[in-house]
């Protein structure tokens, strides 16, 4: 009976409740003597009691059992997680991986959890300061387990094959060119449909924002309603078996047993929920005069660390866009950066680097590490005919940037093999094209 819906707006109080059982929602008040169908009141806090009115977070869940009912949490296989930053020697290289590898069902059956490979990061959970950036690879649905991170928020960015997302708030799908952000606390289960692949941005002590739009205006980048929320639904279901309540806590990985879903919500208010938008929606806001505009007008979703205008991490996008530019080398700049970039691909090449940077890998130009157009790229960009054309036609990359210095896992040196030793090549063909005589 089930058809996906959603609600649409970023951060606003949502009211919602399966429509099983209407009046599920207590009228006037959050924590009746008796809620409505002998259902328990539960608050999930995404922000502590105190905060001010614009970030304070929180919802109110109404549900069958509370998740207070489970067996004592014992440790679980991390396999390759991790937010150990010292496994290996720090590398200031310019770093490049080929495509991930998915796994074949039959020889490793990894379900989403048991997929998790963590690249590199910086911080640490306990100080609730940091960051994370992981691979997802699997080919297996979860079953009769869930996950839920105390340690941030995900931002999962599926880059081949959808993900069917059942949240203690009701369900979503997530395609390729859609992102979604599972927050803090929220247990959730990923149902797949063959092989899949993606990124997942990961912080610690920050939740998820808009970024300001100062001189821009009221209106573009991504819009508030675009963003979108699931509807109320639940399963009044027992696991003789077991269901496993896997929880990540200061890095690693523990689980507890209970005998029912943890989906049993049957109603919720509030403004503290998983949502998700579609990449296409973007509002894109680019130079139609001259010089390459910085990066920054590409931002989707911020977290703001404690230093007013500097991210401890940004959500950036370069989707299709008319360039129209005069007298300007169009590509992206040359650059070295105080900020970390880790770059992505969901699908198509990216403008910079048509050759060797594909989807499914990735990048990581690391703090003040040189990067910028490899010398094919340079070259076309130099002669180029300047009119008005398409850019990134048929791509969609992306960006998690950061103001922290993130160290790489051994797995995303070594143990993945998927590091291009021969990235810095690209550049080697660069000459001097520097003449004295002419201006």
């Amino acid at each position: 009976w089930f058809i996906l819906q959603y609600m649409s707006g970023f951060g606003n109080e949502h009211v919602s409740e399966d429509p099983r059982c209407p009046g599920a929602l207590p009228e006037g008040q959050n924590n009746p003597q008796v809620c409505p169908y002998g259902l328990y009141a539960e608050q999930l806090s995404g922000s502590a009691f105190t905060c001010p009115r614009p970030t304070n977070k929180r919802s109110w869940l109404y549900r069958i059992l509370p998740s207070v009912c489970h067996k004592p949490f014992k440790p679980f296989e991390e396999g390759h997680l991790t937010h150990n930053w010292d496994e290996v020697e720090p590398d200031p290289n310019q770093l490049r991986w080929k495509p991930f590898e998915i796994p074949k069902a039959p020889q490793n059956k990894l379900d989403f959890v048991s997929g998790l490979h963590t690249l590199c990061g910086a911080g640490e959970p306990r100080g609730r300061n940091g960051i994370a950036v992981h691979i997802f690879v699997c080919n297996t649905s979860m079953l009769d387990r869930c996950l839920y991170n105390s340690d941030g928020d995900f931002l999962i960015v599926p880059q081949q094959g959808k993900l069917l997302i059942t949240t203690e708030f009701g369900k979503m799908l997530v395609e390729p060119n859609e992102i979604c952000v599972i927050q803090q606390g929220m247990r959730f289960s990923v149902e797949v449909f063959g092989e899949t692949r993606g990124y997942i941005l990961e912080v610690y002590g920050a939740h998820f924002e808009l970024p300001d739009l100062g001189p821009i205006g009221a209106n573009g980048l991504a819009n508030p309603r675009d963003f979108l929320v699931p509807v109320a639904w639940y399963e009044d279901r027992q696991v003789p078996g077991g269901y496993t309540v896997i929880s990540k806590y200061q890095g690693k990985l523990f689980a507890a047993q209970q005998d029912f879903s943890p989906f049993n919500v049957v109603a919720w208010h509030g403004n503290y929920t998983p949502y998700k938008y579609h990449l296409e929606k973007f509002m894109v806001i680019n130079s139609v005069a001259f010089d390459h505009a910085d990066p920054s007008i590409f931002t989707v979703l911020t977290a703001k660390s404690t230093r007013p205008g500097v991210a401890l991490a940004d959500f950036v996008i370069f989707p299709p866009r008319w360039g129209v530019a005069n007298n300007t080398f169009r590509p992206p700049y040359y650059h070295r950066n105080c900020m970390s970039e880790f770059m992505g691909l969901i699908k198509g090449h990216y403008e910079a680097k048509e050759e060797g940077f594909q989807p499914g890998g990735a990048s990581l130009h690391s703090m003040m590490t040189p990067h910028g157009p490899d010398a094919d790229c340079f070259e076309k960009a130099s002669k180029a005919k300047l009119e008005p054309e398409r850019v990134a036609e048929g791509t969609m990359a992306f960006m998690f940037e950061s103001s922290l210095s993130m160290a790489v896992t051994k797995w995303g040196l070594q143990t993945s093999n998927r590091l291009d030793k021969n990235y810095y090549k690209c550049w080697e063909p660069l000459t001097s094209h520097f003449n004295p005589k002419r201006k």
